[in-house]
């Protein structure tokens, strides 16, 4: 596996592998990787030639008051992981790298789909997701690439500025990978005291007795929040951020569930905010 630092060196990779015909699949992380992460990795080794993982915590995608500086950075480790994984190269620029001096170009999706949901509670997260997201997909040549349905507001943001501006690649989601217990894997779990993780499970237990209504004929949205707001408030610990659902892929508003949605929630466990979600297909 190679190791990219700057960017003419993902160029030359890049030039390579289009020279010699291959397609490119690209995963863009932040590093921190867990299970959830070799799932899209595994998925893009099965679908392309040639694989590119992306290590950058992205420091335009974090508000002033959130964790870019403590957030996870375990570089050694994540590489053991992608090897194993079969990564054909992993691209680890400095921010400097990618933000050089002088850099004034963002990428900014208007439209409801980031006024909501995360993009509510995060003003201008979005716009650094589609900035990162549109110098890798340039950079690698990716004919592929791979995001994880846990942040499905963000595969729809993606997809939409990756259709408004014509790049030539294909956005892959992949299902959410839950810890036994039924906790989304996420890299901010490290956070979480083992009591504090205990107490997380309950935003897949919420979503689990919403699916379960849903299931049984229930199709007001009013009410199938409200199961999900009833049940995280049976844990103390449990802080809620938002509890939403609207019609997927599009994100708008549902007052009955009569096409795919999806239910999100984003809650609090002690300092430590975790999302998570289920896709309610309609039959």
């Amino acid at each position: 596996m190679q190791i990219l630092h700057t960017v003419p060196e993902i160029v030359a990779f890049r030039k390579a592998a289009q020279a010699a015909g291959k397609t490119i699949g690209l995963v863009p992380t932040m590093g921190a990787l867990h299970e959830g992460h070799i799932t899209l990795m595994r998925a893009a080794r099965a679908a392309c030639d040639v694989v590119i993982a992306s290590v950058f915590v992205n420091p335009v995608q974090f508000g002033p008051h959130e964790d870019f500086d403590k957030y996870p950075r375990t570089f050694a480790a994540d590489c053991e992981k992608l090897e194993a994984a079969g990564v054909d190269a992993v691209f680890h620029p400095e921010p400097a790298d990618m933000y050089p001096e002088g850099y004034c170009t963002y990428v900014n999706v208007e439209g409801d789909i980031v006024h909501k949901l995360c993009g509510a509670q995060r003003p201008g997260h979005f716009r650094g997701v589609a900035t990162v997201v549109t110098k890798l997909i340039n950079l690698s040549g990716a004919d592929e690439a791979y995001f994880g349905q846990k942040d499905a507001q963000q595969v729809v943001v993606v997809r939409r500025f990756v259709e408004d501006l014509n790049l030539p690649v294909h956005i892959n989601m992949v299902p959410i990978v839950r810890e036994p217990e039924g906790l989304a894997r996420s890299s901010r779990n490290r956070y979480l005291s083992p009591a504090e993780k205990t107490a997380a499970l309950v935003l897949f237990r919420s979503l689990k007795k919403a699916r379960a209504a849903f299931d049984n004929g229930e199709r007001d949205t009013s009410k199938l929040k409200q199961i999900v707001r009833d049940e995280l408030a049976t844990e103390k610990l449990a802080v809620i951020d938002y509890v939403e659902l609207n019609a997927f892929p599009s994100l708008k508003p549902l007052p009955v569930v009569n096409q795919d949605a999806l239910l999100a929630i984003a809650v609090k466990i002690g300092k430590t905010r975790l999302i998570d979600n289920i896709i309610l297909e309609a039959r």
